[in-house]
């Protein structure tokens, strides 16, 4: 039996067409049994799956639950606090930031309270953080003193202090100086201030301690001037003692540190005042009152008055006066030989004491 070419070819298309039928039908049963078994071991947890990687169970239904709105807020209920304000024209403000609450402002002292304008010219200026302590809390710029009669005593230059120093120092000049200044005639026009606040370590040194001036607790004063023009130096010399010491006496009660002429090279020049605070309230007042200078230096020694008592001589014992008799008689005189040589003899003048 013969075929032909195209009668060969599609026997085999034929036989082709019917194996990928069988194949595409085989594999849908296989599927379809694949699921049946998968969804039949949903039903049931693996024995041996204790930490639950088996096949997962099947989710309880969630019922919804409808929750209630609040009812609406009537109009005559007042306004909570979180509201905006409206603003001036009735439209309400737009959401702002919420703002910083200010700091709370610093209570008043005692001291400030008491310290008015009827006592002094001293405004207060903000506290001052220095390094190494410098500073201080309470301070105020001291500008003049106001003294009973209402006539104002400028501080030259203002003063930067404490306002406990210069309630003291308003309280010295109002009941100490203005009875001494009234005693010599005037009143107190002007308080020379040397210096006040200053950070740097004591007289000025390196490496020092902390000065009190550092502390915006100390005062350095030199003179108190009068309204007739007079000043009072309070380290002059040529001022009165009386009226010096007057000084002193009224600085040592009312100041813990009181340092002037005689207690260091550094004070010579000034009083320096503070109110330090030691152990046991402790106080310093080293302050010398030297007398004061006379108007001509003496150049001679005074004369001696007629109702003095004789002065004792100490007598010469007689063996060295005998001895001396005989060394002058042996050693020749000096001028023998100056004038056996033709020279001049110098005349000396008789040895006197130097005064120290």
């Amino acid at each position: 039996m013969s075929f032909s070419l195209p009668d060969f070819r599609r026997k085999w298309s034929c036989r082709g067409y019917m194996s990928a039928g069988a194949a595409m039908v085989t594999a849908a049963l296989g599927l379809t049994l694949v699921l049946a078994d998968r969804a039949e071991a949903r039903k049931y947890a693996a024995p041996l799956d204790i930490f639950g990687f088996g096949t997962p169970r099947p989710r309880a239904t969630v019922h919804s639950v409808k929750i209630p709105l609040p009812k609406p807020r009537p109009e005559e209920a007042p306004k909570a606090p979180d509201e905006a304000a409206p603003e001036a024209d009735g439209k309400p403000s737009p959401d702002k930031p919420a703002e910083a609450a200010p700091p709370p402002e610093k209570q008043v002292s005692a001291c400030r309270l008491a310290l008015t304008e009827e006592i002094a010219i001293a405004p207060s200026i903000p506290d001052i953080r220095g390094p190494g302590g410098c500073g201080g809390e309470d301070l105020v710029r001291l500008e003049a003193i106001v003294l009973p009669d209402k006539r104002k005593v400028a501080v030259k230059p203002a003063a930067i202090l404490r306002c406990t120093m210069a309630s003291a120092i308003a309280d010295w000049v109002r009941k100490d100086m203005v009875p001494l200044a009234t005693s010599l005639g005037s009143t107190i026009a002007d308080l020379d201030n040397f210096d006040s606040f200053e950070c740097r370590g004591r007289n000025r040194i390196a490496g020092a301690m902390l000065s009190e001036h550092g502390k915006a607790n100390a005062l350095d004063v030199r003179a108190i001037k009068l309204a007739n023009g007079q000043s009072i130096g309070l380290t002059d010399r040529t001022m009165s003692r009386d009226v010096r010491e007057r000084v002193l006496h009224s600085v040592c009660a009312r100041f813990s540190t009181v340092l002037g002429p005689g207690s260091d090279w550094y004070h010579e020049d000034h009083i320096h005042l503070d109110l330090a605070q030691r152990r046991n309230d402790y106080r310093i007042c080293q302050w010398n009152v030297w007398d004061p200078l006379p108007q001509i230096a003496p150049l001679l020694p005074a004369e001696r008055p007629e109702e003095a008592p004789p002065r004792e001589v100490a007598s010469k014992p007689e063996a060295k006066d005998g001895a001396d008799d005989e060394a002058a008689e042996k050693s020749p005189a000096p001028a023998d030989k100056s004038a056996a040589s033709g020279d001049k003899v110098p005349q000396r003048k008789p040895a006197t004491k130097k005064r120290r």
